[in-house]
């Protein structure tokens, strides 16, 4: 069954005070929110205004017994699935941003997008069109859905991709292609392939994540 709305963990802003930033983590498929979460706990000493989010994707896997969510369905694993498939989970996204933006008081101005592999292709997918640009977009060990369709889009949006050079689910080349597509956009893209690392997030990446949330943070207030 598919969710018309999402939920999942939460951490409030270790300051104590009213949150000023909302960072917004995207899991990868067969996983769910709380498989991310402790990435707001590692970047929160840093940003101690910041609240975090982490949504369960709206779909259950089609396998009885494995558990886990997907943003959606992935059988072709292709750029046509991967586009069509980002495109057609982007409303309940954009309804669950909306509304975490609105419960905090904040703007997409406060707004940043973290996703790891398909929740990466969300964040790349649903942060370049949202109607006002978010403050940062960090996709970790993803690829960029519907490079081709790029055209229309103008947006201030900071742009990092990390990628390990050992990705044996989605294959590194994915990071070159994608930095390059953004750039012929005119989007701001900083781009790390990380020698011995696989699909995964390990703490250069992290560092590599936090530093860009701290710049943009900084850069937009």
């Amino acid at each position: 069954m598919i969710s018309s709305s999402l939920s999942g963990p939460r951490l409030e802003p270790l300051s104590g005070g009213p949150a000023r930033q909302l960072v917004v983590i995207l899991h990868g498929y067969g996983a769910d929110g709380h498989d991310l979460i402790d990435l707001g706990r590692a970047w929160g000493t840093s940003l101690p205004d910041a609240a975090f989010a982490a949504p369960h994707a709206p779909e259950p896997l089609p396998f009885e017994g494995f558990g886990g969510r997907q943003w959606f369905a992935l059988q072709e694993r292709d750029m046509r699935e991967y586009s069509l498939g980002a495109e057609a989970a982007r409303p309940v996204l954009d309804v669950f941003l909306d509304a975490e933006l609105a419960r905090l008081g904040l703007t997409d101005h406060d707004l940043a997008l973290v996703g790891f592999s398909q929740g990466a292709m969300m964040a790349l997918h649903t942060g370049l069109r949202r109607k006002f640009p978010p403050a940062a977009i960090i996709a970790y060990s993803g690829l960029l859905p519907a490079p081709d369709q790029l055209d229309t889009i103008k947006t201030p949006t900071p742009v990092l991709m990390v990628h390990g050079a050992d990705d044996d689910v989605v294959l590194p080349y994915h990071l070159p292609a994608g930095a390059e597509a953004l750039r012929g956009a005119g989007i701001t893209i900083e781009a790390h392939l990380l020698e011995n690392l696989g699909h995964s997030i390990d703490e250069r990446a992290m560092v590599l994540g936090g530093r860009h949330l701290n710049r943009c943070f900084g850069a937009s207030n």
